[in-house]
């Protein structure tokens, strides 16, 4: 199937598409803080947390579904290019993997929140996001994942 827009217009399209401070992020950070968590953006370690609360010894990811492959109704696979998404996507997976295990041995906490969470007709109510995160954060757990909340059949 043909890229329904010409080359030109796929590349801006494309060039607006950031991996920082994305509108789910923002939301995360913002409600954090409101909460009194303080917090680092973007720190020099492996995968390159989206949050990190040194003080908790965590880091949050938030991930977004169509980048990271996530098994959602948000994520839907390309059908133009499908070696290239699926390599793209698949080497997303294993880094993700990779950078967590490197932290969970370097003695931080990983949480990742997924984009489902936060947006779609399954998405979790913001305030139980941030009880859900909140929880994480004064505890001992050293994983965290939210997800969105499972349909019904």
């Amino acid at each position: 199937m043909a890229d329904v827009v010409d080359p030109a217009t796929r590349s801006r399209m494309m060039s607006g598409i950031r991996g920082k401070d994305t509108k789910p992020e923002l939301m995360i950070r913002k409600a954090l803080h409101a909460r009194g968590f303080r917090y680092r953006l973007h720190c020099d370690l492996p995968g390159k947390p989206d949050i990190c609360l040194p003080k908790h010894r965590a880091v949050i990811f938030v991930h977004g579904c169509f980048w990271h492959g996530h098994d959602c109704h948000l994520f839907k696979w390309p059908k133009t290019r499908p070696e290239f998404w699926e390599a793209k996507i698949k080497r997303n997976r294993e880094v993700d993997a990779v950078s967590t295990a490197a932290l969970l041995a370097g003695g931080w906490r990983v949480g990742a929140i997924w984009e489902c969470a936060l947006k779609g007709r399954t998405r979790v109510p913001l305030e139980r996001v941030l009880d859900e995160c909140e929880a994480w954060l004064t505890g001992n757990c050293s994983i965290l994942e939210i997800r969105s909340a499972p349909t019904r059949p």
